[in-house]
């Protein structure tokens, strides 16, 4: 029930910044920034941008990051090829996994819509193994479609 607070309250604060500004960059900037600070045992946060017919890295708060990734290839990619959610609980079982960080142990991906294409994926990492469940699944479901409803 915490976690599902947690996540009312960080979809009401997404709704006001995103209200705030009508630019793209800084919407996600701003998100990002806002799981960053939310989301607790998190060790990256950001987006990876429809460009080219492939993903290139967008806002994100962590480390430096992969900066171009291919449709079907890592948790990303796959999650775009597949257009679904991807929760991976230990992404060193997952066939193809891109390690940009070698601390991330668990990940979730949402793909993000905008007039029925695929603009880019929502990617969060996870220093802990199992780190997200069916209640993130849920809470970032909303976000996704808040940004998707604003962007």
């Amino acid at each position: 029930m915490k976690k599902q607070l947690q996540y009312t309250r960080i979809n009401q604060q997404l709704q006001n910044l995103l209200s705030a500004t009508p630019y793209q960059i800084t919407q996600l900037a701003n998100a990002s920034a806002l799981l960053a600070q939310s989301l607790e045992n998190i060790n990256w946060s950001g987006f990876y941008l429809m460009e080219d017919g492939k993903l290139i890295l967008g806002p994100f708060q962590g480390k430096v990051a992969c900066m171009e990734i291919k449709i079907g290839s890592g948790v990303c990619g796959t999650a775009v090829a597949r257009d679904e959610i991807m929760l991976v609980r230990d992404v060193h079982q997952f066939p193809g996994h891109i390690a940009c960080d070698s601390a991330s142990n668990s990940e979730i991906v949402l793909p993000i819509h905008k007039n029925g294409h695929i603009i880019g994926v929502l990617d969060i990492d996870s220093p802990i193994l199992a780190r997200f469940d069916e209640t993130d699944r849920e809470g970032l479901s909303e976000f996704v479609r808040i940004l998707e409803e604003k962007l």
